[in-house]
Formats: C-alpha cells, sequence, structure tokens
C-alpha cells in the first residue's frame, strides 16, 4: 500500500475499487508497479536517447527494442487541461468538478492524468505541478498531478 504519497495532502481518500481499473499488459506492468511503490517511471530508448510515454515494446522514434525503464522526475507543467462538471464514470461523482489534463514531463513526454487542485476552475496552462499517487484499491495506484506550489493563483481570466 501506498504510504504519505496521496494526492490530497489535507485528507487521504480512501482507496476505491467502485471505478474503473487499469489493467496491466506486458508493456505496462512495470509502470503499474513503480506506481503502486510511488515512483514514476517512463521509457527510454538506448539507441536513440529518447524518452516515451505511453509503454510501447519499440521506440517509436528510430522502431529499436532497445528500450529501457528509467525514473521520471515527476515534475513538468500543465499542457492542456479540461474541468469535469459532469462525472465520467459514477465512482468520479464526489470529485465533480475535477480536472484531467495533458501534463509535460521534463523528460520531455506528455502524459494524461487527473489534476488535482483545491479550485479546478483556477488551473492555468503552463503551472507547474507534481507527481502524487492515489491508491485506488491494494493492488493499484493511479499516477496524478498537483500543483507543485501547492495552489493555483491563476484566475479564471488569465487561462
Amino acid at each position: 500500500m501506498i504510504q504519505s504519497l496521496h494526492c490530497h495532502k489535507e485528507t487521504p481518500v480512501t482507496p476505491s475499487t467502485q471505478g474503473p481499473q487499469p489493467v496491466p499488459t506486458t508493456e505496462t506492468a512495470p509502470y503499474w508497479q513503480a506506481a503502486l511503490e510511488g515512483r514514476l517511471k517512463i521509457q527510454f530508448c538506448r539507441s536513440c536517447n529518447r524518452h516515451q510515454f505511453y509503454p510501447r515494446r519499440f521506440c517509436t522514434e528510430c522502431l529499436s527494442d532497445g528500450i529501457e525503464w528509467v525514473q521520471a522526475s515527476g515534475r513538468g507543467h500543465i499542457y492542456t487541461y479540461t474541468v469535469c462538471h459532469v462525472a465520467a464514470h459514477p465512482a468520479f461523482e464526489p470529485r465533480v468538478p475535477y480536472a484531467i489534463g495533458m501534463v509535460a514531463l521534463e523528460e520531455g513526454v506528455r502524459m494524461l492524468a487527473g489534476i488535482v487542485a483545491p479550485i479546478p476552475d483556477r488551473l492555468a496552462i503552463g503551472e507547474p505541478v507534481e507527481v502524487c499517487f492515489e491508491p485506488i484499491g491494494d493492488a493499484v495506484a493511479l499516477p496524478m498531478f498537483r500543483l507543485a506550489d501547492g495552489e493555483s493563483t491563476a484566475s479564471p481570466k488569465q487561462r
């Protein structure tokens, strides 16, 4: 189980298995195992020295199978996002409104993930974020992102 890596600093959420669950594959199993351990891992191609995400069996740049898993910094910025005012699944209803977005990591890859924010309508493109992990069961944790400075300073008009 994950300890002290929860996305919600003040009140950690109770793991819930009521919502959709990821199904690890051969390619994604190392990613999900690292997330359960509170680490963000992405792939790196030894042939062309390029990071990639989402997990694949080969490099999408040079087609090499010389792929390895490396620790990501977990830092990046909001590339784009949306605030959901209608839950995409009944398990998400208590979170409304919630934000999901594309996060550009320092390593140069982008990830689609939840963005934890006290006031989702005040997020802004370009804001710095850091990874956090939300347990959604005893065997699964979701990498999500929270604002690096703790709270957005942008007003809705600045977006």
